[in-house]
């Protein structure tokens, strides 16, 4: 059976990281050996981009001690930041004393864009669309047989009139189009190209844009956690004591700040991004879109906000949410090709895109609360800059076990910066 509670595990070899790994994942040894060098060959670089030259790495890390809707899950995260993993899984692990992430998500429904000029009557047009939309819906469920025989295919067909744009008014036609496992924008840019020479024909206009929105404002994720009091309280490294509610309410009170403020909410967004990219690079899936619909639905209300909402339940318990959209797929693209992002996929034991989603939604309010806790309580920069200094020392000319004798005098001095980190090296040489 997997379990996500390894204890110990950061402190173990990078050997025994792998074979405690395999021992709880149930991970073949061809598997494991995925994540331990690029699996990802120069011939298929070559396929995948053009003028590729060769591949780039990142470190890729396990999330620990997450529970997804009653899963024990071991979480692969591809990160260049120290700290988000180690904030994310000690979250985790206070999370798991509520019993863990509950996640629920909406219907695959991805939204392709037509853009139809040059019409002279925007509410006729319109009408007459609405009209045909059966027989387009039909003619959309033409493209992808294989598509359709899972269960997905066009769903439903929206007119929006735009009336005032730099270039005047004109019809856009939304796709509603359900992908299933794929993350989809082959097939909805496929189907609004076919469907552009019958709407052009129906409404007498220019069909010029035709493509997905990366807004999938119908295709949502959302994941919520409550944290019992008992386990927010702790004392840090200078003895200073922090009571769970101290805790939970300094919590709250950093989130109504992004809540409100543009400035800090953007800050706020990055922080659960960084949990939520991590997981989504390491099962090869785009990131780029999801940051863009992250962003777009913060600000769906017209004024930039938080995608998280904190507060406390009846009992004083800490209460977490988040919500955004989650266009992800486990078919198609470099979850299929890249031999790492499979492995990750494996290790995940997903069986739909839905329940990927929801992994990483919860990925993403663990790690916002691990930087809230942080700012509430000790500041952003212990933890942080402790991990970071391990970076330092190695930028500074550390290497072997020096690395980490630069990095804790650095740490035991609360100065980590490069010229502090050249003067004890060479103090050390």
């Amino acid at each position: 059976m997997t379990t996500s509670r390894i204890v110990g595990f950061y402190n173990l070899p990078l050997g025994q990281r792998l074979k405690k790994l395999a021992e709880a994942s149930g991970l073949t040894t061809e598997e494991i050996i995925a994540f331990q060098v690029s699996g990802l060959t120069m011939a298929q670089a070559d396929h995948m981009v053009e003028n590729a030259i060769g591949t780039f790495a990142l470190p890729l890390g396990i999330g620990l001690n997450f529970i997804v809707n009653g899963r024990e899950l071991l979480i692969p995260m591809a990160i260049e930041e120290p700290s988000v993993i180690a904030g994310a899984s000690f979250m985790a692990k206070l999370v798991r004393a509520g019993g863990g992430f509950n996640t629920t998500t909406t219907e695959p429904e991805m939204i392709g864009q037509m853009q139809v000029l040059d019409i002279q009557d925007l509410f006729s047009a319109s009408v007459k669309l609405l009209e045909q939309k059966p027989q387009l819906l039909a003619e959309a469920n033409t493209i992808d047989p294989v598509l359709m025989k899972s269960g997905g295919g066009a769903r439903d067909l929206e007119i929006r009139i735009i009336e005032d744009s730099p270039i005047g008014p004109f019809l856009v036609v939304h796709l509603i189009y359900d992908v299933r496992d794929a993350m989809g924008a082959n097939a909805v840019n496929t189907a609004c190209e076919k469907l552009a020479p019958r709407v052009e024909q129906i409404t007498g206009g220019r069909v010029h844009l035709r493509i997905l929105s990366n807004l999938a404002d119908r295709r949502l994720a959302k994941a919520q956690c409550t944290v019992p009091l008992n386990e927010l309280g702790f004392t840090d490294a200078d003895g200073r004591v922090f009571t769970g509610g101290q805790v939970r309410d300094g919590i709250i009170e950093a989130w109504a700040l992004a809540a409100v403020d543009p400035y800090r909410a953007a800050t706020h967004n990055k922080g659960i991004m960084n949990g939520v990219d991590a997981v989504i690079i390491a099962t090869g899936n785009d990131w780029r879109a999801i940051e863009a619909g992250a962003h777009a639905y913060a600000a769906r209300d017209g004024r930039y906000t938080s995608l998280s909402i904190w507060g406390k339940d009846k009992n004083g318990n800490l209460t977490g949410e988040v919500e955004m959209p989650m266009a992800v797929g486990i078919i198609g693209g470099a979850t299929k090709v890249n031999p790492t992002a499979i492995a990750a996929l494996k290790l995940l034991g997903v069986k739909t895109a839905s329940e990927l989603a929801g992994i990483i939604v919860s990925v993403g309010l663990a790690q916002n609360l691990a930087a809230l806790r942080a700012l509430a309580t000790e500041g952003i920069q212990r933890g942080h800059m402790s991990l970071h200094a391990r970076q330092v020392a190695i930028t500074a000319g550390a290497t072997g076990v020096l690395i980490e004798k630069v990095a804790a005098q650095m740490i035991a001095e609360k100065t980590v910066r490069i010229d502090r980190a050249e003067e004890i090296l060479k103090s050390f040489q």
